[in-house]
């Protein structure tokens, strides 16, 4: 299965790294091409690198790994999409994090859904800070990572891809969930960046 991660930001290339150390066929897109060929070659020898149409052609699971408001353009740029996986990891918050531009009602999961509908989208890591990414930086505990999603194959493949680097995936019902875990997100935000916390808290669901 190959999974290719849009964007190459704090979070894509975390992921990226972690998911080729993993084992997992990576290629690495960006509507630049340049920057993902120079970010490939930073993997190693052998990692495939392109624009966003070609990157999304050969790949099974694609990792959005974008600003919300990125995601619109980019898909223009992707292609054909059908029978892709897409793993949308934003969090649709304000400039100045007061809120969120799309929520309560819908969600930016559902929104990227009804721009591709011919896709699956599945919401994940959008609880998970760039610096919790790497092993040395969880202090060996054991991360949840929330996944919400209409297809249960596509949430067992994502599952599957959470599970082989480390984390906790945790079922978190529909993509309308969504409409809940961003707002954990964009509280996660306020933990780690106005409320003192630093960018090494994450939000857990705990069985008692």
């Amino acid at each position: 299965m190959k999974i290719a991660i849009i964007g190459v930001g704090n979070m894509g290339a975390g992921l990226a790294r972690l998911l080729t150390g993993a084992g997992s066929d990576v290629i690495i897109g960006h509507r630049d091409p340049a920057k993902a060929v120079a970010f490939a070659a930073e993997l190693g020898a052998g990692i495939e690198a392109g624009g966003v149409a070609a990157v999304v052609k050969l790949a099974d699971i694609v990792i959005l790994a974008l600003p919300y408001g990125a995601i619109a353009e980019t898909l223009k740029e992707a292609g054909n999409l059908k029978g892709k996986v897409l793993i949308d990891i934003s969090n649709p918050v304000t400039a100045d994090f007061s809120g969120l531009v799309v929520g309560h009602s819908s969600s930016a999961a559902e929104e990227i859904q009804a721009l591709a509908p011919e896709a699956t989208v599945v919401k994940a890591f959008n609880t998970i800070f760039a610096p919790l990414l790497p092993a040395e930086g969880r202090n060996g505990k054991a991360l949840q990572v929330f996944i919400a999603g209409d297809d249960e194959k596509a949430k067992h493949a994502v599952s599957d891809l959470v599970k082989s680097i480390g984390f906790e995936p945790v079922n978190a019902g529909p993509l309308s969930n969504a409409r809940f875990i961003e707002p954990i997100g964009e509280m996660n935000i306020h933990f780690g960046f106005f409320l003192g916390k630093g960018p090494t808290v994450a939000p857990a669901w705990v069985q008692v």
